[in-house]
């Protein structure tokens, strides 16, 4: 008997092992990545150097092993990047430009803060980037999207028992302030709502790509897929939304929730104009939300405390407007430039007057701290960047067949609504760990345009594919 003998050239072999190794050093910077993003609210929001930092040196440690995966091993560069040129070129402009003015024309009225927020700045650009480049499967964009959904979970839950028991501390420190409210691991309640807005928006992202499609059903088909959805695989889901939801009310931030639901209602809209077939169970999953969670859950965890907190607003005496007022002065007197990245807190007091008691770090507004810092000329990169990622998220809902891709566009376009409307009376985008969510926002509909157009070995099962 003969026996055929087959042998393995060496190059092949070398060739597999180096495959194995890249492959290895991928799922490794992957997992690096997920678990940045999600340590990052855990040290106080990273709101200041002393906790941002290590989260910093964890980001130039990633970027550094995905250049040498991309460059020095050549691994082929994914198609989100290729989709994102426009966008990464925005904000590659957006760094030269902040580089020329604070480092080689010291275009600032504070260098060593313009310095530290260009190094911030850096570190979101890195996590747009890094987003691209290591989430190359559906299966790894569902894990992102799952960790990103258990941290807001986790940061709800951890707000609500300190809330309901009357614990006054994050970790080991007693607040400073917010006492009575629900911050998470957060210092102020309404960036713990921002963040709660944007993993709420995926956590509803991950439910829409789950509807059914099929709509001719008999009425036990339909009841036997409602119960699915209230008690099977979907219900862990559904659970973490009716926690996150009730952390969001306990937070008592009136603008957070009104972003939540006013975000909701315009991507729901959307969504039902544009979702082809999953009308109906788009229309009974906000519903459920609305009456399971608010009506109810809300009746219990003080969302009439929310409510009278809301009526009792008045625009003659709330501080933060007064701020907001005094400091677009300084958005008049600086219209093109800005007074330099990070320079806020340098240049307010020229602005302020009697009317304001204590301290304030920041415009209690994105949408008047970027101008003011910035300028037009600064900010016209960053807004086409936001313009192109919304546009993007609502084609991806028309174009894609995967209902889960439409389903992430959906999710982006949530997330980013809430984050805009949030930003009218607060500084979410100023928090590294909010604005470092949102950047992954920014980057998702790039993702969803692109991944599982072309057959991978590590595609989603349970998704639909084109």
């Amino acid at each position: 008997m003969m026996s055929s003998v087959y042998l393995i050239h060496p190059c092949q072999t070398s060739a597999r092992i180096s495959e194995m190794t890249d492959s290895r050093l991928h799922s490794v910077l992957f997992v690096g990545f997920t678990a940045t993003l999600v340590a990052l609210p855990l040290a106080f929001g990273s709101t200041r150097p002393m906790y941002a930092w290590p989260f910093q040196v964890a980001l130039q440690l990633l970027s550094i092993g995905a250049a040498w995966m991309f460059l020095v091993r050549a691994r082929i560069i994914p198609a989100s990047v290729r989709r994102a040129a426009l966008p990464l070129g925005l904000l590659a402009i957006f760094l030269l430009m902040q580089m020329l003015l604070i480092l080689v024309l010291k275009r600032s009225i504070d260098l060593n803060a313009s310095q530290y927020q260009l190094l911030q700045t850096w570190c979101l650009v890195q996590v747009f980037g890094l987003t691209l480049l290591l989430v190359d499967s559906s299966q790894r964009l569902k894990w992102l999207i799952t960790a990103l959904i258990l941290s807001g979970t986790f940061q709800a839950v951890y707000g609500t028992l300190m809330t309901v028991t009357g614990t006054d501390y994050i970790w080991n420190q007693p607040k400073e302030a917010y006492q009575g409210v629900a911050t998470g691991t957060f210092v102020n309640r309404n960036h713990l709502a921002g963040y709660l807005e944007m993993t709420l928006a995926l956590g509803l992202g991950l439910l829409v790509a789950n509807l059914e499609t099929n709509q001719q059903r008999t009425w036990r088909q339909q009841l036997r897929s409602w119960i699915n959805t209230l008690l099977g695989e979907k219900a862990r889901v559904r659970i973490c939304l009716a926690l996150m939801v009730i952390g969001l009310i306990l937070t008592q931030s009136r603008m957070g929730n009104t972003a939540f639901f006013a975000s909701m209602a315009i991507a729901g809209g959307l969504g039902l104009f544009l979702f082809r077939g999953s009308s109906r169970g788009v229309i009974i999953l906000f519903t459920s939300l609305l009456i399971i969670d608010i009506f109810l859950m809300g009746t219990f965890f003080g969302i009439d405390k929310l409510q009278a907190r809301i009526e009792k607003t008045s625009i003659e005496t709330e501080q933060r407007l007064i701020v907001n007022r005094l400091s677009l002065q300084g958005v008049k007197d600086h219209a093109w430039f800005g007074t330099g990245l990070g320079t806020w807190y340098t240049s307010f007091p020229q602005y302020r007057n009697d009317a304001i008691i204590g301290q304030y770090r920041h415009a209690h507004s994105d949408l008047i701290q970027f101008p003011s810092e910035l300028g037009v000329i600064g900010m016209l990169p960053l807004v086409l960047l936001v313009i192109h990622s919304l546009i993007h998220a609502i084609r991806v809902q028309v174009s894609r067949r995967s209902q889960f891709m439409r389903a992430m566009g959906f999710a982006s376009t949530m997330g980013i609504t809430a984050i805009l409307i949030h930003s009218i009376s607060d500084f979410n985008l100023q928090v590294f760990a909010n604005a470092s969510t949102f950047m992954v926002l920014l980057a998702l509909p790039y993702l969803a345009g692109t991944l599982d157009r072309q057959p991978s070995n590590r595609s989603l099962a349970s998704s639909t594919h084109e």
